[in-house]
């Protein structure tokens, strides 16, 4: 998705793909839960049919932000916001998450850090299912989803990265790969995520404000720790064989 980049620092040239741990301890225990929980529908423990459904319901209410529950003091519901990031609803729920988490915090936690990174995902994150549930203060409906902090990561690779280049499947291009610079990519992403947002019912569903509180949240936070003149400027590196795409 990202091309083989490499940027400046200092006057240095050097590769962006470094290693990335807490991006990929991330993914691991978010698919790790999901396979061993309900949700997966491998683990036999918590049954088939009628039984894995209750079993579901019961594991997404637990682990899950409820915002009608949210805000009546209890220290349980209160660590809500931070569980449900390592809970997903289905396969495709999980794996879109987790490729946009792969494609997007690589290079946002090798710019801020192992340290930084992690207490950035988790507070954004945090506070994107917050703001979905003061919105929805009455709702009784379950959200479970790393989408939050997974928005925060974009909106702050987009204050870090804003000339790298996407590749994209377009619907209505029958689904051709095209090459955008992330500042044409993700401000779309976010505009279509504020239309949906105004036409969601309130309920269950996508939750479209989680996901721009944590892309606002992301890239402000980008914008205040990580000063203009700290920034760096990617450069496409020389690709001899034709471009690699990892």
């Amino acid at each position: 998705m990202i091309s083989n980049w490499r940027v400046t620092v200092g006057g240095a040239s050097r590769s962006l793909w470094g290693t990335a741990p807490v991006t990929y301890g991330l993914i691991a225990l978010c698919c790790l839960l999901f396979v061993i929980g309900p949700a997966g529908g491998l683990n036999p423990a918590y049954g088939t049919g009628d039984e894995l459904l209750v079993a579901q319901r019961a594991y997404f209410h637990h682990w899950g932000v409820v915002p009608a529950e949210l805000f009546e003091g209890s220290a349980r519901a209160a660590l809500t916001p931070a569980t449900a990031l390592f809970v997903h609803g289905s396969w495709v729920h999980l794996l879109g998450n987790m490729l946009f988490l792969y494609v997007f915090g690589v290079m946002t936690e090798e710019r801020m850090g192992r340290v930084q990174f992690t207490l950035f995902y988790l507070g954004c994150g945090y506070l994107a299912l917050l703001g979905y549930a003061a919105a929805n203060s009455d709702s009784d409906q379950s959200l479970v989803g790393a989408s939050g902090a997974i928005s925060a990561v974009l909106g702050a690779f987009l204050y870090l990265f804003p000339g790298a280049r996407v590749t994209s499947l377009l619907p209505f291009l029958f689904f051709l790969p095209l090459r955008f610079p992330a500042w044409v990519v993700l401000p779309f992403w976010a505009a279509l995520q504020w239309l949906a947002a105004g036409r969601a019912p309130n309920g269950p569903g996508v939750a479209y404000l989680a996901h721009l509180v944590g892309f606002g949240l992301g890239f402000a936070f980008a914008w205040v720790r990580f000063p203009p003149a700290t920034r760096v400027k990617p450069a496409p590196a020389p690709a001899p064989e034709g471009e690699n795409q990892p």
